[in-house]
């Protein structure tokens, strides 16, 4: 992975300074934006096989539910 040059550092330290995202839930921040993009509601039973299948696998849901994506993009390609 390429590393940043200090006057690339010193740019963008520069430039986040003068201008901070904008938090809260119309921000402009990377993790607003994503947390907006992510939420997601599923039904009951969903939602226990995911905490069942994570506890069991020593894993997230979120890593479960992710796999379990991949999985389904892999056997469509």
């Amino acid at each position: 992975m390429a590393r940043m040059t200090e006057e690339e550092a010193h740019y963008w330290d520069d430039y986040y300074t003068k201008n901070p995202p904008k938090p809260g839930p119309n921000g402009t921040g990377f993790f607003t934006q994503r947390k907006a993009a992510l939420s997601i509601t599923v039904d009951t039973e969903t939602a226990n096989y995911l905490t069942a299948k994570a506890f069991a696998d020593h894993k997230t849901p979120a890593q479960i539910l992710s796999e379990m994506v991949r999985e389904r993009i892999a056997a469509s390609a």
